[in-house]
């Protein structure tokens, strides 16, 4: 078995997969993407190749010794937003709260001691802390942790100012990821720049005071931001602070008894 099968919980028999939840710490990542329109020069599956690979990029950094699997990819997320540009694909929210569920109940069953959704998609950031919050409540010996993929400090760092706030979706960060970690995927010769228009004073598209909002009100080609001057050395050194961000709070929450738990 190879070190990546070592890490694939999809890949142990039962009984293996019976110990490892018996171990202290144990520990289940499930990468969370969605396959929705990204311009007109970026895949469908953009956010789920990005949290597949930087997980996997994640798992090999750690040591073997620690108690983590992973299971494959979801791809089926929560966009509705993105209707409207040719295809793109989405379930109801009550779809994606019962497929948490149906991962998280297994793992809770068999011992496991923690669920991380490991998300790449902006989209569903509230919903699967939703999910999260009700899985765990139904199941509180299961720690839940719902984590998304560009939540690192400093690495927006990286990306110039105005794009820093407008590039929302198929701009520079995410065109130039693609560029360093699928190069063949990216269709630089048909990418648009369509910044978002600027909300009212105390307004935002995302973060604090956020709207609700659809592309197609912001974005005519599905682009929402610049992706003009992205490079695959710029995606090298976003790739390089998601991973290096990402080991150190997995290693940091594998050395831990967190979350609390009553006995």
């Amino acid at each position: 078995m190879t070190p990546e099968q070592h890490r694939s919980l999809h890949h142990l028999s039962w009984p293996e997969a019976k110990r490892a939840a018996a171990r202290d710490s144990s520990t289940v990542v499930v990468p969370w993407g969605s396959l929705e329109q990204h311009g007109p020069h970026l895949p469908l599956g953009t956010d789920g190749l990005f949290a597949e690979q930087v997980l996997r990029q994640v798992l090999q950094a750690l040591p073997s010794r620690l108690p983590i699997w992973s299971l494959p990819l979801q791809s089926l997320g929560f966009a509705p937003e993105h209707k409207g540009f040719g295809i793109s694909f989405t379930q109801p929210a009550e779809a994606l709260l019962a497929q948490v569920e149906a991962i998280a109940e297994p793992l809770a069953q068999a011992g496991f001691r923690r669920l991380v959704l490991f998300n790449g998609h902006g989209g569903q950031i509230s919903l699967l802390d939703v999910a999260a919050r009700q899985v765990h409540g139904r199941h509180p010996r299961l720690g839940l942790h719902a984590w998304f993929l560009w939540d690192v400090e400093g690495v927006m760092d990286l990306i110039p100012d105005p794009e820093r706030g407008e590039g929302l979706h198929a701009g520079l960060a995410e065109t130039s990821l693609m560029l360093h970690m699928a190069p063949e995927l990216v269709q630089l010769r048909h990418a648009v720049a369509e910044p978002p228009p600027t909300p009212p004073a105390g307004l935002t598209l995302e973060g604090r005071c956020p709207s609700a909002w659809t592309t197609g009100a912001l974005s005519r080609s599905g682009t929402v931001g610049t992706p003009h001057g992205a490079t695959a050395s710029l995606g090298a050194a976003l790739h390089q602070k998601l991973v290096q961000g990402w080991t150190a709070t997995f290693t940091a929450l594998l050395h831990s008894s967190w979350p609390p738990r009553r006995s």
